[in-house]
């Protein structure tokens, strides 16, 4: 494929993170084309990208672009018949989002590449839904995907040469950062780190080793300090000396399979969650989800203030 100047884009579905992508792309001047069906769909993507704009300008990320510089529609084939790129976030209902894509594809521009939001359906299951799945992939974000840069791309046999290419251009012109899935899985690559942080982090409480508020304080006030700025095997790499990380597996070997032999097994169980509930509205304190939304976003941006310099 060609390398097109990706300017009009149509995000379809404008839920939560539909409208963070919505946010994402006008601020990087692009004219976006929203559809969803709810009949409230435009006044809430217009709150969320107004309470969006200020982190945005905040960073630097709005140079050029225009928070009205997008349209509405009832319709999922008239917000595609003159955009380059679809990104595609309607609920993980296979049906659904088959049902979409019948509608879409007839009326899509050749040259338009959609992306799919989707993190627990497989890319093979969402082809089914397309006469030719040549220009449809993945394009998984992490939430809120206007300020968290990851994008994980999935292409498989069936996708016509050069269009994973073209959606990583794109993200990365929007200020992504983008890795290719090389092989499908269930959640794909990052959802599986954090549901593996996460059973474990349930299964410390469950077995009375940690409160909830204390489970969430190992994590961000120890490692995950350092995550925000490399990923486990570089920082393991940094962890042993000269030696890296050689010299790490050689040192901490037999320590590690302790550990994994050690680690739990849970089920989610209503019971369980009920205790997760209340240790997190502990946590929280008098502090609703809209102000804990807030705060986090926040503090995400001041983290990408520092470690986007440092790039």
């Amino acid at each position: 494929m060609g390398t097109v100047r990706i300017q009009r884009v149509a995000v379809l579905g404008a839920g939560v993170i539909g409208a963070s992508w919505t946010a994402l792309f006008l601020a990087a001047g692009r004219e976006v084309e929203v559809f969803d069906p709810a009949p409230d769909s435009e006044r809430t993507v217009r709150e969320a990208v107004e309470k969006a704009w200020p982190i945005l300008e905040g960073l630097g990320m709005t140079d050029g672009g225009n928070p009205d510089n997008l349209k509405f529609h009832c319709r999922a084939g008239t917000a595609v018949r003159d955009v380059q790129f679809v990104q595609e976030s309607v609920p993980e209902r296979l049906a659904l989002k088959h049902a979409l894509f019948r509608e879409i594809e007839p009326v899509m521009p050749p040259e338009a590449v959609v992306a799919s939001s989707a993190s627990g359906l497989m890319v093979s299951e969402m082809q089914q839904g397309w006469e030719n799945p040549a220009r449809f992939l993945l394009g998984h974000p992490f939430n809120p995907p206007h300020l968290i840069p990851l994008v994980e791309l999935l292409a498989n046999e069936r996708t016509e040469e050069g269009v994973l290419e073209y959606a990583e251009a794109f993200y990365r012109s929007v200020g992504k950062v983008t890795i290719r899935v090389r092989r499908e899985v269930p959640a794909h690559v990052a959802n599986r780190l954090q549901a593996a942080l996460w059973k474990e982090a349930i299964s410390l409480v469950e077995n009375g080793v940690v409160s909830v508020e204390d489970a969430d304080k190992a994590v961000w006030a120890g490692p995950g300090l350092r995550w925000a700025v490399m990923g486990p095997h570089m920082l393991f790499h940094l962890g042993a000396g000269p030696g890296g990380l050689q010299e790490f597996c050689n040192r901490y070997r037999d320590s590690f399979h302790r550990w994994w032999d050690d680690l739990g097994e849970v089920e989610l169980t209503e019971g369980l969650a009920e205790r997760l509930v209340s240790g997190v509205r502990q946590e929280g304190g008098e502090r609703d989800v809209e102000s804990l939304s807030r705060q986090r976003d926040g503090m995400i941006a001041a983290i990408l203030r520092v470690t986007s310099a440092s790039r």
